[in-house]
Order: C-alpha cells, then structure tokens, then sequence
C-alpha cells in the first residue's frame, strides 16, 4: 500500500503544479490580422496596374488625435480589416509629408501655403482637416473626399456601398437608409454626423 502511494502522490502533485501554470499561462492567441496598408503612392500605381480595385486613402497628420484614435477604434475591427483587405487598396498617406509624389504623370510637392502636399490638397479639393477618407474607384477614377472621424456603424456602408457595387444601381440616401449591418460592432462612440455620399451626390 505504501509503494502505491509513494507512486500516486507524486504523479497527483505534478498534474496540481500543471493545471495551476496553465491557469497562469493563457493559451497562445491567433495573430491579430491587421489592414493591408501602402504607404507607397508609386507601389500602389504598380499594383494598381497589376490588378485594379478599388482604393481608400487614410489621409493623417502626426499631430492628428482623431487620425490615432480611428487606428486604434475602427481600423481595428475585424471585419472591417477582411473587407478592406478583400476589396480595397489601402493606401495610409501623411498629408504633411515633404516627398515628391509621382501620380498619374503629375508631380505634387509640399506647399507651405497649405501646410500640405499638393497630392492630399488635390484628393482632399482643399478642404484640410483631418482625418479624411478618400475613395477612389478602379484605375483611380472618380476621387472623393469624406472628412472626420468615422466608427465602424458609420464607414461599413461607405465602404460596402462602392465595394458591392451597390452604387451602380441604387442612390447613397436609399442605401443608407435600408442597410442592415452585417459586422460587429465596436464600443459606443461619440456622435457624429452621417457620412455624405461616397460617390458626391
């Protein structure tokens, strides 16, 4: 009897020791999948002719605590994230940068004037503020410009609006009036004013 205890004991002390570390030791976490961004003008003129999608422009400053506060909110949320990924070129440009960007045979230099690069100055139609979503469609036609801050209830229909081809048979207001969110949604966020339309009307 007191050979088999002897065995037991210690075989029962160290399945104790193992399910304590793994209550200390959380299981391994999937990677977290993050948005595809370029941070290339002429890598995404290169992809862009590999194979033309749609494009979304994060325009941002380094000052900018909206510009943050959406990289840590809504770029965050999953389905968002596969989404972009799945239908868009995301492109991630700092409306102050002082390179000369190559663009669709133009040249674009930082102007003073604008605190800016003619680039943002241009895809923004001179409205600076910031943050600024800018949309684009294959081949980089038809640019437009959403300024502010955008949770994910407010950008999902933007974005599934021209990724579904949504736009092609039906009007922004209808859409956004009938859609029906189909991702998760982050915390509450403050409030804001609804988006205007993707496609400038």
């Amino acid at each position: 009897m007191k050979r088999v205890l002897l065995f037991v004991v210690p075989i029962l002390m160290i399945s104790t020791v193992m399910l304590a570390w793994k209550k200390i030791s959380p299981a391994p976490q999937p990677p977290h999948e993050e948005i595809h961004w370029i941070t290339s003008i002429d890598e995404l003129q290169a992809k862009m002719k590999e194979n033309p999608k749609k494009v979304y422009i994060d325009m941002y400053t380094d000052w900018c605590g909206w510009c943050k506060k959406m990289d840590v909110s809504t770029f965050q949320n999953p389905d968002l994230i596969r989404y972009m990924n799945n239908n868009f070129y995301a492109v991630r440009f700092n409306a102050e940068t002082k390179e000369v960007i190559h663009f669709q045979g133009k040249e674009y230099t930082f102007k003073p004037e604008y605190k800016a690069n003619t680039f943002a100055v241009e895809m923004m139609k001179g409205t600076m503020s910031y943050p600024t979503a800018v949309v684009m469609m294959e081949n980089f036609q038809n640019p437009q410009s959403i300024p502010g801050y955008l949770t994910v209830s407010q950008i999902e229909p933007l974005l599934t609006y021209l990724g579904d081809n949504a736009y092609k048979h039906q009007a922004w207001d209808a859409y956004q009036k009938s859609y029906t969110t189909r991702w998760d949604r982050e915390m509450a966020e403050p409030p804001h004013a609804s988006p205007s339309s993707p496609m400038g009307h």
